[in-house]
Formats: structure tokens, sequence, C-alpha cells
């Protein structure tokens, strides 16, 4: 790298490795899954789904290359665990209690067996923080369901339908439970998952719009704006590039 900068070089240098070794980054979706599964608080959900290791080259010694990739994940475990439902400085705590484990791991190979340990002890915590909060058994089965279906077009009536109840019955209830309308979370939940998608993803608004069912881009952008108070592409010029640090200490919005 010249004068310690990132080059198109360097780039195209990089690539070139990579497709050497038939190296790939796994897609959005993939790693989308594990997050959502520690924010409905499922453990063996979460496992299963889980994605770590391989993604780039923070540093050529491998030690410490494991433990900065170990920390970018669990920034992003704690973000989603927050979403759902954990307290924040729970979160923030476990989030560093495992760095430091990670800190004083010999081995990557030491580092790689902390991911599904952190990762289902994320999601227990979540669980746990759920049924504190929300006592109605249906409506934590309702809120999987929306996780599982938001890129797809989807009304309160199709998940009362999934969960074999009445929709004016599940409508009510939501509404106690959440104090916001199901129209109003989902919309919420969208914008939210939006928000991680333009800062950990290289799809472009019109491709996050359609893979989150919006209608049109201008009516996500009209939905993004009215939720963050910025435009979906001023919300990643402006945030994208936060630190790791930054994001840990819960700055970014």
């Amino acid at each position: 790298m010249a004068g310690g900068h990132v080059t198109r070089g360097d780039l195209a240098h990089l690539a070139f490795l990579q497709r050497e070794n038939d190296f790939r980054h796994h897609s959005y979706d993939q790693e989308l899954e594990q997050y959502q599964r520690v924010r409905m608080g499922d453990p063996e959900g979460a496992v299963k789904a889980m994605h770590h290791g391989g993604t780039g080259t923070l540093s050529r010694d491998p030690l410490r290359n494991a433990q900065y990739l170990f920390v970018a994940y669990v920034t992003m475990a704690t973000r989603y665990a927050i979403e759902g439902g954990l307290e924040q400085n729970v979160a923030y705590n476990i989030s560093d209690l495992y760095i430091q484990q990670a800190d004083r791991c010999t081995t990557p190979e030491a580092v790689d067996e902390l991911y599904p340990e952190v990762l289902a002890f994320f999601a227990r915590r979540v669980a746990e923080a759920r049924k504190a909060h929300v006592v109605a058994r249906p409506i934590v089965r309702c809120l999987d369901e929306i996780d599982q279906h938001l890129h797809e077009p989807f009304r309160i009536d199709d998940i009362a339908g999934a969960l074999q109840l009445n929709p004016s019955y599940l409508s009510t209830l939501f509404k106690q439970e959440m104090g916001c309308t199901f129209t109003d979370y989902v919309r919420r939940r969208r914008v939210e998952v939006a928000v991680n998608m333009l800062l950990n993803s290289d799809y472009s608004c019109a491709e996050i719009a359609h893979y989150l069912a919006f209608s049109s881009q201008s009516y996500f952008n009209r939905v993004f704006q009215r939720e963050t108070g910025l435009s979906p592409a001023a919300y990643r010029t402006r945030y994208n590039r936060r630190s790791l640090v930054s994001m840990r200490e819960g700055k970014t919005q």
C-alpha cells in the first residue's frame, strides 16, 4: 500500500488472491440468519445458522486476525441482541467478557471455539429478556413469524393464519403487549434490517427495498426517512465509516 493508503492495485491484488484460493465472502442472507436467530432468542437456530471465519484478512498474524474478526462478529451479535430486547448494559458486558476471552486465546483455533458459545449465550439471554417483557406467548410466536417473513409481503391475516389465531384477536393482543400496531412494528423492523444492510453490505438502496418487500424504492425512501430522519443513501454516507469501537459503545443509530 502506497503511503499507507489502500489503492486500486491493492484491491485488484486481493481479488486475484481470492480467486486463486476460491475464496468467497458468504452472502448477506447467510450472515443475517444467524443474527436474526439471536434477536429471536433461538440458541439452537443461531448456532445451526452460524457463519464465521474466512471473512477477510485484517492482519497478517493468524491469531490477531482471528481476534479482530471475532470482535467484529461479537459487535454484530451485540446489536441484534439489543434489538431482541436484551438490556444494553447486559449486552455490552457480555460483549466485553467474550472479547476479553478471545484476547487471552493463544491460537486461532481457540478463538474459533468461542463463536458458537457467544452466539448461543446471547440468544439465551434474549429469550430470557423476551419472557420477562412479553407475557403473552402468542406474541412471542408472532414476532418470530414476522422476522422470518420480512423479505416478502404479508398481512396480519397471514401471520394469524400461521398461528391459528383470529386476526382481530391477534391485532388487539399485539397492541396491548407491544404498545404499537402490527403494521407499525413490521415497518420499524424492516427499517432496522435495512439499517444493518446499509452499514454492513454493498447492496444498493434499490436492492434493499426489493429485498425487504417494499412496494417501490420511493416508498422505501419515504418510510426510512420518516423512521430515521435521513434518506437511506444519506444514512449510509453518514454512518458506514464508524469504527468498531464506536459501534460497541452504542454510538451508531
